[in-house]
């Protein structure tokens, strides 16, 4: 895992900030077998290793069909490689019910906590009026 910190050097500067997206890309020397978003290797030791990215990790849209499976069997997929939370996009409620069940562990309770530091993030730069998180725009 070494030899890849230079391809991803460029992401490290940006590990501090709150939220950030997985992309439904395979990056075959690493998982040839797993897009990064269905990817334990990429998300445990790429993301939140190599660049040491801690915050509220969201996986790419699980409705856009890039990945194999049904939504539920997509859903547990992200959830289970360290996706703190699933982006479902169509706007198919039925489709959004009870996918995942309800994750009362340990990896709960920290998904849960990446996701309040997140949420108050978001409201102490809309409250400052700045729409700025470490001078990125995160709305327009």
């Amino acid at each position: 895992m070494n030899s890849i910190g230079p391809i991803f050097a460029a992401f490290q500067p940006l590990a501090d900030l709150p939220m950030a997206m997985t992309a439904h890309v395979v990056f075959s020397a690493l998982d040839p077998a797993h897009p990064a978003t269905t990817s334990a290797t990429i998300i445990r030791q790429v993301i939140r290793g190599v660049i040491g990215f801690q915050g509220l990790l969201m996986s790419d849209d699980v409705s856009m069909n890039a990945l194999a499976g049904s939504i539920a069997e997509r859903t547990r997929a992200i959830v289970n490689a360290g996706c703190d939370m699933v982006l479902h996009c169509n706007g198919k409620l039925d489709e959004m019910r009870g996918r995942c069940g309800r994750d009362t562990g340990i990896d709960g309770l920290r998904r849960l906590d990446r996701a309040k530091r997140a949420l108050g993030l978001a409201q102490t730069a809309r409250a400052s009026g700045t729409g700025r998180w470490h001078g990125l725009n995160w709305t327009r």
